[in-house]
């Protein structure tokens, strides 16, 4: 079967088929979040950056939250705008980029988020810290900002592969993400995702390949010692369970930074 190497993002469809299951449970968990940590406020303001599909923007969209995003691609915005479109709902939608993002004429956020690694793209430290800094300006005092990564263990020296199976109507979706061993001298690890697409009975593969930054926690914890406008107020792992936090330490891979805006 001809593989097909494109940026999985130019396929917004397949990206949202396979991630949108944790959608119900994302929302109710930064509604949480917000109710356990943010500010005394009605506004219920929410930025998502790296927004992709507007899988989030819409479920956000519907529990009544006032929605803005921004991502790099205009295939995902376009995406996104068309699936609030159908559903008669709202949200303020533009084209930017993580670490030099420029918001519209707006007030303050109550909660930001970026839960799925996404914060991984910005490769240098340079650029890690201006995405913060970012977030803390646009955050109310008292805002939240859930920032959700995964976490190298540089001793382990091994690949690691994730799959994940998906179907919405007759598009039937399997993805394969294989992730090389970090370095930890670049902090950078390769990876790859294989689609394999099936629709109407006729099967394609995709291929994207890609880099991110690597973090263990003495990492996160020197990065957000730089951006001191920014508190850590608990960490949680990706079962979503706000009765269960955790300690930001290398005992699980998978964690949610809760960072309060001072």
């Amino acid at each position: 079967m001809p593989t097909d190497h494109r940026d999985w993002y130019d396929t917004p469809l397949y990206y949202d088929i396979i991630f949108d299951g944790d959608t119900p449970r994302e929302a109710a968990f930064l509604e949480e979040v917000w109710a356990c940590y943010g500010p005394r406020s009605r506004t219920r303001k929410l930025l998502e950056p790296a927004c992709g599909s507007g899988r989030l923007v819409l479920e956000m969209a519907r529990r009544g939250w006032k929605v803005s995003g921004f991502d790099g691609n205009e295939r995902m915005l376009q995406f996104a705008r068309e699936r609030l479109s159908k559903e008669g709902l709202q949200a303020l939608l533009w084209s930017d980029w993580m670490q030099s993002f420029h918001l519209p004429k707006t007030e303050p956020y109550d909660l930001a988020h970026c839960l799925v690694s996404t914060f991984k793209y910005l490769l240098t430290e340079a650029d890690a810290v201006a995405f913060l800094q970012r977030i803390a300006a646009c955050l109310k005092p008292g805002g939240v900002f859930a920032l959700g990564l995964h976490l190298s263990d540089y001793s382990k020296g091994k690949e690691e592969h994730e799959r994940w199976v998906a179907q919405r109507d007759d598009i039937h979706v399997v993805c394969n993400t294989h992730t090389w061993a970090p370095n930890r001298k670049t902090r950078l690890e390769d990876l790859r995702t294989r689609l394999k697409i099936t629709h109407a009975g006729r099967s394609h593969l995709q291929e994207t390949r890609w880099q991110f930054r690597t973090y263990d926690a003495r990492q996160v914890k020197a990065l957000l010692g730089q951006v001191p406008e920014l508190h850590l107020a608990a960490c949680y792992d990706f079962t979503y369970n706000i009765h269960e936090p955790r300690e930001l330490d290398d005992s699980y891979a998978d964690i949610v930074l809760i960072l309060v805006r001072e």
